[in-house]
């Protein structure tokens, strides 16, 4: 399913990033960096509810807002039963949707805070993601200081939070299009291959995007997936070409980009703040973009799913964006 919006934007975003991000190659494009984990909190987990709580407040501050000028508060993150933005939420206390695609959750918001603004339900729209690479890697895997060795196909969680500003104000992206995803498992079990589980999904929506826009490949400046990473990015592109024939040109993936030879890293970043924070990073750079695709892409499971030595589903949300001269 394709949606096809008129008067849709992409006001204005806010990164924040944690202590390897900040050393990384996209460190010029954060609104603020920290350089620990804990960011005066007490714990990871409210670490990332404070992510949440400014990357807010400096979207409000760049736009000249208020909270009570937001409509509707849009977030999700990885944490179990969504408590970092929950938590978040609680000082905006606005009408709130707390959403999960796993590390496809950001596009997922801008796609719900879309449809809203074009069906005239809503005029103004804050959409937020978070991730933090400890809280995340207690949930899913071994907790940090476990040490235990991983595969070189492992993906780093970031650490981050991103809001977006959305409303039918003509200033800064045009929200084109969006194509929301379906979820796919081509039987992939690995927990250490996210690039392998997520690929697939990805494959399918970029293809289901482009027949139902009548679009190309080369139509884009910029096609950017969330957090495939290096091996991930390899398997989209033979896979493009061998199911659909369609050969990837102007193509990015965010976790191969966020990171700059952290061995930590493995094949890359991942989570739901990679994308948010190299997309939108760029875009605010403007460059020479002028037409772009963003893909999300999330794995769908839990360690008890893992445990139980099932497959992994995914999924992956596309937007496609042009920057407003």
């Amino acid at each position: 399913m394709t949606f096809f919006y008129k008067d849709v934007y992409l006001n204005e975003t806010a990164r924040i990033a944690g202590p390897y991000e900040k050393n990384g190659p996209m460190a010029n494009t954060f609104d603020k960096t920290y350089s620990d984990f804990y960011f005066g909190r007490d714990t990871w987990e409210q670490a990332e509810v404070k992510l949440m709580e400014e990357s807010t407040e400096i979207v409000l501050k760049k736009m000249k807002k208020t909270k009570q000028d937001l409509d509707v508060h849009i977030s999700g993150d990885l944490l179990n039963q969504l408590v970092a933005s929950n938590y978040a939420a609680r000082t905006l206390a606005i009408p709130y949707f707390g959403i999960y695609s796993a590390c496809a959750t950001s596009v997922e918001g801008l796609i719900l805070a879309a449809n809203m603004i074009e069906a005239k339900q809503v005029k103004t729209a804050l959409c937020t993601t978070s991730s933090h690479n400890n809280a995340a890697e207690k949930q899913f895997r071994y907790p940090v200081e476990y040490g235990g060795p991983k595969r070189k196909t492992t993906t780093f969680t970031v650490t981050g939070g991103t809001a977006a500003y959305v409303s039918r104000e003509k200033k800064g992206f045009k929200i084109l299009h969006a194509t929301l995803g379906r979820v796919i498992d081509l039987g992939v079990k690995d927990v250490y291959h996210m690039g392998a589980v997520m690929a697939p999904a990805a494959a399918d929506t970029l293809y289901r995007h482009l027949q139902n826009t009548k679009t190309k490949i080369s139509d884009y400046d910029l096609i950017m997936t969330g957090d495939l990473g290096k091996y991930g990015k390899q398997i989209l592109i033979e896979y493009m070409a061998s199911e659909y024939g369609i050969t990837l040109t102007n193509y990015e993936d965010a976790a191969c980009l966020i990171y700059r030879d952290v061995k930590e890293a493995y094949a890359g970043g991942s989570g739901p703040a990679c994308l948010p924070l190299v997309a939108y990073g760029l875009l605010s750079k403007k460059q020479s973009y002028k037409k772009v695709l963003l893909i999300a892409t999330g794995a769908l499971m839990n360690s008890s799913m893992t445990n139980q030595k099932l497959s992994i589903p995914a999924i992956a949300h596309a937007i496609s964006l042009e920057v407003l001269s």
